[in-house]
């Protein structure tokens, strides 16, 4: 059996009524695995986790004027994005759900919407398909590489910047951000600092409470131009559109050392379009049940909500959640990540009998009977091998392939993908 440092008993919201005590209790048990100091550490100042929060967000989604306002960064009372990512991502709410829910607007602002959501089933797909790979270029990497660059500090700046100041400190206090701030800080980054792209996008996976090794990830291949041959070069004109105040408060206004757009670089294809024309294994179309009756149900960061059919169909199971010892290690996230979870399994442990480890999820799910939802990420992948899976539930594609699909580029695959039940896209 592997460590467990908190008893398999009920987790009760009771026992953890505020944001003081979920990060007192992350701190207890979660103690060396996250990356900022203790005295540094805290949640997120502007989201908290759990399904009736979610659930919420969605029933007051509200999309009128998203496509003109989508990319407005300040003020943050003009802002149009939705602020559901983090919710997304953990899968309290599923991508077909907000597809189904969403509301207001006009054509425009539900197509625009609706192609983010898109863009995050895609981006699943194709980590589905390239798991870890998909760290390296997908399609196109530099024509010539400078051995001798030196790494700078991660998403460096020149520290009077108002505009990536801004952005820094809202990712660091929040974890989170607008997709504009997300595409300056990636292209700064990137393009005029020339550094590799995977180095940013680590750092950006370790405070976004939305990150994610699919969409933030193909986020930074888009942008550094290894996606599609083309990058995204940022400059002071996007500042005075998206967020004209800060270029008028900043010390540097007068000399902007941004204020044309950065040199592109060349690049050469690495993989053509038509090695990732695939046949897609997306896991089970339904339920799949082998051998006796399951004993618990396993959860994973991927799909926390309570409407999963593992957790519907099995309401008398205990719930088991593992933070995986070894790898929030490696990965050092930041604090705020780890209470978002934290507070999402609180109101999880509200509903119904939950367990939660520190450890191994091998080796604490050893000699179990399992109820699970198939996930489409490698470490899923590799663990379920080893583990007694007698109930398979399957994972909530928002669209899926007929036959061979192509994942060389977004449109090409929006343009082939079709809902589940056989539908094609309706943005109406």
């Amino acid at each position: 059996m592997g460590e467990i440092s908190i008893p398999p008993s009920p987790v009760r919201r009771d026992v953890v009524a505020n944001r003081q005590e979920v990060e007192s209790w992350v701190r207890q048990h979660l103690s060396g695995l996250y990356l900022e100091e203790p005295e540094e550490a805290h949640g997120s100042s502007s989201f908290f986790g759990g399904q009736d929060i979610a659930d919420k967000a969605l029933e007051t989604l509200d999309i009128t004027g998203y496509a003109s306002k989508r990319s407005r960064v300040a003020p943050e009372a003009l802002r149009g994005a939705t602020r559901l990512s983090p919710y997304i991502r953990h899968g309290l709410l599923t991508l077909p759900e907000v597809w189904q829910a969403v509301k207001g607007g006009s054509y425009e602002d539900l197509k625009s919407f609706r192609n983010e959501l898109l863009w995050q089933d895609y981006s699943r797909h194709l980590y589905n398909f390239l798991g870890r790979n998909s760290q390296e270029p997908i399609r196109y990497e530099l024509s010539q590489i400078d051995t001798a660059m030196e790494i700078v500090e991660v998403l460096a700046y020149d520290e009077d910047m108002e505009c990536l100041r801004r952005c820094n400190e809202e990712l660091r206090e929040s974890g989170w951000l607008v997709n504009q701030t997300r595409m300056w800080m990636a292209s700064h980054h990137s393009i005029r600092e020339g550094q590799p792209f995977d180095i940013g996008e680590d750092e950006f996976f370790r405070h976004l409470l939305d990150g994610s090794r699919a969409a933030n990830r193909l986020g930074w291949q888009w942008v550094a131009g290894t996606l599609t041959g083309r990058p995204y070069g940022f400059s002071r004109s996007q500042v005075t559109r998206q967020a004209p105040q800060w270029c008028n408060e900043c010390a540097l206004r007068s000399r902007c050392p941004i204020d044309t757009m950065p040199d592109s670089p060349e690049y050469v294809v690495r993989r053509e379009s038509a090695s990732l024309r695939i046949q897609e294994d997306l896991g089970p179309k339904a339920e799949i049940k082998d051998g006796p009756d399951a004993d618990c149900v396993w959860l994973t960061a991927e799909l926390l909500s309570l409407r999963q059919s593992a957790l519907v169909q099995n309401p008398n199971l205990p719930a088991v959640f593992v933070f995986d010892r070894a790898l929030l290690g490696q990965l050092r996230l930041s604090f705020k990540r780890l209470v978002f979870l934290a507070e999402t399994l609180f109101a999880i442990g509200a509903e119904r009998t939950l367990e939660l480890h520190v450890g191994d999820p091998t080796e604490v799910l050893s000699g179990r009977r399992i109820a699970a939802t198939w996930t489409p990420v490698p470490g899923w992948k590799k663990r379920q091998k080893n583990l007694n899976i007698t109930e398979l539930h399957p994972w909530p594609w928002l669209c899926v392939s007929k036959g061979v699909i192509s994942l060389g580029s977004f449109s090409a695959w929006s343009k082939a993908a079709v809902f589940a039940d056989g539908r094609r896209h309706n943005f109406r």
